[in-house]
């Protein structure tokens, strides 16, 4: 389903765990603007071991009742697909287009553990920090839901659902954006944001989506 990349607005970015912008990036990146939602508290420095903060209280957003049928039990009401968002950007500026679209996320309300990003190329610099002190502390982290959370999207099949999946197609092997793309449009509740080249990011979600 080729997409349009949009112009949406442009917010300052909360204060969070960044990745060091990458050279060669001459122009700002366009940014998504997602809908209003309930206050949440924002992400933890950098400084030092990064760890959760109490989850806030939230209330389902997507679930729908079902109507009872002329006969028998109410059947479950269907998922509804997740929007896609295309944010234009080179391999090297991906990285950072993906932190201002979390930003700018935050920044509208949403809870930290709501979102999930995903690097197909280099890992984000907080990975990277959460690793260091192993994969079951890091994994910890995933399953209490209460903060952003980023993964390789080579091992994203381990990672839950959450309401906004980010995917910063920045770099790696073609067939890891191949199959990251589909996997995170099957993770997304809610919104998918694509990081990337639009051709590139066209036809894989194309094909595969």
């Amino acid at each position: 389903m080729p997409l349009i990349p949009e112009e949406p607005q442009i917010h300052e970015s909360a204060q969070g765990p960044r990745a060091t912008p990458a050279s060669g990036r001459t122009a700002p990146t366009p940014r998504p603007v997602p809908g209003p939602r309930p206050a949440a508290p924002s992400r933890p420095g950098r400084p030092g071991p990064l760890r959760p903060t109490p989850p806030a209280q939230r209330t389902p957003r997507d679930a729908a009742p079902a109507k009872p049928g002329p006969s028998g039990p109410a059947a479950p009401a269907a998922a509804a697909s997740p929007q896609i968002q295309l944010i234009p950007a080179s391999a090297e500026g991906a990285l950072d287009a993906a932190e201002e679209a979390v930003d700018l996320l935050l920044e509208s309300g949403r809870a930290p553990g709501d979102v999930l990003v995903l690097t197909t190329g280099a890992q984000h610099p907080w990975a990277e920090h959460e690793l260091s002190f192993g994969e079951a502390s890091y994994w910890a982290q995933h399953d209490a839901g209460d903060d952003v959370f980023y993964a390789d999207a080579a091992v994203a099949s381990r990672a839950a659902t959450r309401p906004v999946v980010v995917v910063a197609v920045n770099g790696g092997p073609a067939s890891v954006a191949a199959t990251a793309l589909p996997l995170a449009h099957s993770r997304a509740g809610a919104l998918l944001i694509v990081c990337g080249d639009p051709q590139q990011i066209n036809s894989l979600l194309g094909a595969g989506v």
